[in-house]
């Protein structure tokens, strides 16, 4: 909203604080609702000292989610400072590029390496104790998380994995597709090739007429 605010490339914007740190930013050109810009990003620093204080209280916070004052979902909504998951009661997902789908539902090997080594020890329903680590952003973070489910390798399922066949048979068809286009277009299209070239195995066939 600010750098659509400014009009004129002479100025520079007040200090701004993002998710990503503390900004100054210069417009370069605007036309319509489209615009360039560019700024100077400062990240904080975050001692060592204020990691352990958070992560003192996140402690505090899971403790009483263990006695029953409120639950993990309540406490990701009021407390939590990540935007991207509090909306969701804390609910992690992540773009699943194979299938090209958001998913709640993780490999180990999707998740941050910090996250990997908690959930590796912990059981369905458990919180673990609170830590440190990188974000998605590149900051340093302290966090506590609750396991939500785990699910052991096993056949794909419609009950269980429906999105995911969904996805192949989907990906199958866009395959197929491209590859009746492709098959199509090779009958119609003029195609110079190097007699050296003339011999090699390709996928498609036909280009040599």
């Amino acid at each position: 909203n600010v750098a659509f605010n400014l009009t004129d490339p002479k100025k520079i914007s007040k200090i701004v604080e993002t998710e990503f740190g503390y900004h100054i930013i210069q417009l370069v050109d605007k036309r319509g609702d489209k615009i360039k810009v560019r700024h100077i990003l400062l990240r904080p620093k975050v001692t060592q000292l204020e990691i352990d204080s958070a992560c003192t209280r996140l402690d505090s916070i899971a403790a009483d989610i263990r006695k029953g004052k409120f639950s993990f979902e309540d406490a990701a909504t009021y407390v939590s400072d990540d935007k991207d998951t509090r909306s969701n009661h804390g609910l992690m997902a992540y773009t699943d590029v194979a299938n090209q789908s958001l998913t709640s539902r993780f490999q180990m090997k999707d998740l941050p390496t910090e996250i990997q080594r908690q959930v590796a020890t912990m059981k369905v329903g458990e919180i673990s104790k609170a830590f440190s680590m990188i974000n998605n952003k590149g900051k340093t973070v302290a966090a506590i998380i609750k396991l939500k489910d785990k699910i052991p390798a096993h056949k794909a399922t419609i009950t269980e994995d429906y999105q995911v066949m969904k996805n192949l048979v989907l990906e199958k068809e866009r395959e197929k597709v491209i590859n009746d286009w492709i098959v199509e277009k090779i009958k119609h299209t003029y195609v110079s090739m190097k007699p050296r070239y003339r011999q090699g195995q390709y996928e498609y066939q036909g280009w040599v007429k």
